[in-house]
């Protein structure tokens, strides 16, 4: 290793490419990147190693699984194509909200000729139109009725506290205050996800869109199953503009939670209809990946009012936030466990 040239530690390579450090394990773990070792045997990367974990970066914001990122580097550009043609189509999406935007601006510029004044919020709107969906409502119980506001909702928001919170109860009236949601309960696999199947084989495009979605997941790791089958249709599915799913990571094992992850994150960079997530999976939420597209709200044990929480350590509510997740191991073998304390005499 030569000492004029710098080396970067894990955590350094991972805060300058914009990912976790669990990130560039798993691209290494998949044979993507090969980072060097000082002489002590920790990994290092210098110039060489960022440029390829920097390529590997960009695959995957371009939508590429692991496998079509191994396949596309190994020479097989027919890889790249449909990742190209779904960047191209999220890419003319944002130039036609642009154009809208434009047509909006011009729009009060005119009416400002005439002297009309703009609108309560319109200026707001423009400068910031994707942060015009909020929604404000009375908490329902075990609160005392207190007023929760919820302003600028990121594409993907997770839902987070111990058992006995109230996180359901609030997850399910955002679902029936904000415009055009749904809630997806644990009961989406009452009928052994014969619903989801009979729904995908009715519509040929929802089928091409789950089937391609599902053979993303597999390469990334992912198990098929009737859990996993349930979540992708209804994601898939022409509906309601915002989905609210309990329990995200039910009948998921670790590696299907991890590759659906990395999918979800992917939809909301891509601009997909906003998803609200309730999950005590650390596979789900890896609070060390959380974007600028994400946000977490905490139900606090003592059901003071929930509040957003940033995901970084030593703000307030991050330890309650982190105390409430579990690796799916944990969870699987805690399943169904209650504490209990015996009377004291």
């Amino acid at each position: 290793m030569t000492p004029s040239i710098r080396f970067l530690s894990p955590s350094e390579a991972a805060k300058r490419l914009g990912v976790s450090p669990k990130a560039l394990r798993l691209y290494e773990e998949r044979g993507l990147i090969s980072p060097g070792r000082t002489p002590a045997g920790w990994r290092a990367y210098g110039p060489e190693q960022m440029a390829e974990a920097s390529e590997v970066v960009a695959l995957r914001r371009l939508g590429l699984s692991l496998a079509q990122i191994a396949r596309a580097r190994k020479g097989e550009p027919e890889s790249l194509e449909p990742a190209l043609a779904a960047h191209q189509a999220a890419l003319e999406a944002r130039i036609r909200e642009l154009a809208a935007t434009l047509e909006r601006v011009q729009g009060v510029r005119a009416d400002l000729i005439r002297g009309m004044t703009p609108a309560s919020g319109e200026l707001a709107r423009l400068l910031n139109p994707s942060a015009t969906l909020g929604v404000s409502f009375e908490l329902p119980w075990p609160w005392g009725g207190e007023v929760f506001e919820l302003s600028d909702i990121r594409p993907l928001t997770y839902i987070i506290g111990p058992l006995g919170s109230g996180k359901t109860r609030l997850a399910q009236r955002l679902s029936e205050t904000l415009p055009d949601a749904a809630f997806l309960g644990p009961d989406r696999l009452a009928d052994g996800g014969a619903a989801a199947r009979a729904r995908r084989d009715a519509d040929p495009a929802l089928k091409a869109r789950v089937d391609q979605v599902l053979s993303w997941l597999v390469d990334e790791g992912a198990v098929v199953s009737d859990a996993l089958l349930a979540l992708i249709v209804a994601l898939e599915s022409d509906g309601p503009a915002i989905l609210v799913i309990d329990l995200v990571e039910q009948g998921l094992d670790q590696a299907t939670q991890e590759a659906l992850s990395a999918h979800l994150r992917q939809r909301a960079r891509s601009g997909a209809r906003p998803l609200f997530l309730l999950t005590r999976s650390t596979a789900i939420l890896d609070l060390a990946a959380v974007g600028p597209d994400e946000a977490i709200i905490l139900c606090p044990a003592n059901h003071s009012p929930p509040r957003r929480v940033a995901p970084y350590p030593g703000v307030a509510g991050y330890e309650a936030v982190a105390t409430c997740l579990a690796s799916p191991e944990v969870r699987a073998r805690t399943e169904g466990v209650i504490a209990w304390r015996p009377d004291v005499a």
